[in-house]
């Protein structure tokens, strides 16, 4: 019975580390691996490889199998639109499956190695909040680098409607000429006008694809213009150059704040390691604090209030502009 618990074990932990590897995977060197087929010396040799390879159930396949049993589930459609914030390209069924290999994999791991049932509840606890926490840093960095693309994105569409395009031809520049994730998004944009969604539902549900306050600016004045008229360009000057100064205040504010953040971060996890140190080298000694009737109030006491505490770090270096 172990061996087979030992078999499916490494089994788990071999589909985990394949499935980041292919999570975080350089889209530039896939493409590479692509156009090395058609201009290397060996191109031919290169495609029997490719096409054999093809041939072989790649992980993503195995993962889209295994996935879907969740594809039904409620959570997974609104999964969906989380990874598609965070440009990750998986499906919500996939992220689940994998969400729970993370917490199934380590946790078993390590009630082989240490026989404590309380580490292993620990990792997969970590375990759950490890791979959403990504998706959420995700989402935040993609969003940061939106936010700073948006004002060189106003000021091009306002020279380019000065030099005599049509709003359709600008977005079209803007889709072709700046770098994503601002293309990305105006790129799909274009095509759900082309496949005949009306301009201002598409430029709405971009709206809320994004969730961005400055994205949701431009969209309110832009769709005001169509309804009201007036010089678009000048609206679309006068809004860059509010969002530009919301951008240098932000920096500016983030800056004065790193210490609070910091000190936020240090009070929220030094416990949490103090704890995990203590179990792993003196294990009798911390157990106490989950058998004896004081050492479980401590915890809840400690638990609460160190919630309490981070929250209201938040509240204060959270300064909404």
């Amino acid at each position: 019975m172990l061996k087979l618990i030992l078999f499916f074990t490494f089994t788990a932990v071999v589909l985990l580390i394949v499935g980041i590897h292919f999570l975080f995977t350089n889209t530039r060197r896939r493409i590479s691996s692509r156009l090395e087929t058609y201009t290397s010396k060996n191109a031919f040799l290169a495609m029997v490889e490719k096409q054999n390879a093809k041939a072989k159930l790649s992980f993503k396949e195995m993962l889209s199998k295994i996935s879907k049993v969740f594809k039904s589930v409620t959570l997974a459609h609104r999964l969906e639109a989380e990874l598609e914030r965070a440009d990750l390209p998986l499906k919500g069924e996939e992220f689940i499956t994998l969400t729970l290999l993370a917490m199934t994999v380590p946790a078993m791991l390590v009630l082989l190695i240490t026989k404590s049932v309380i580490i292993a509840v620990l990792f997969i606890f970590l375990g759950f909040i490890i791979p959403n926490t990504m998706l959420k840093s995700a989402q935040a960095k993609r969003l940061a680098q939106l936010n700073n693309q948006m004002g060189d994105t106003l000021v091009m569409m306002a020279n380019s409607l000065r030099a005599g395009f049509s709003f359709f031809q600008a977005m079209d520049l803007i889709s072709k000429e700046m770098p994503a994730p601002i293309s990305q998004e105006f790129n799909r944009v274009l095509r759900e006008m082309n496949l005949g969604t009306p301009t201002e539902e598409a430029i709405e549900k971009m709206g809320q694809r994004v969730k961005s306050e400055d994205m949701d600016m431009a969209i309110t004045a832009v769709l005001i213009q169509r309804q009201v008229g007036g010089n678009l360009a000048e609206v679309l000057d006068k809004i860059s150059h509010t969002i530009r100064e919301r951008v240098r205040i932000k920096g500016e504010v983030k800056t004065l704040t790193a210490q609070g953040r910091i000190s936020g971060v240090v009070i929220g996890l030094l416990p949490v390691a103090l704890l995990a140190v203590l179990l792993i080298i003196n294990q009798s000694y911390a157990m106490m604090l989950f058998t004896h009737p004081i050492g479980l109030i401590l915890l809840i006491g400690g638990a609460f209030s160190e919630i309490m505490g981070i929250l209201l770090i938040q509240k204060i270096v959270n300064i909404k502009i």
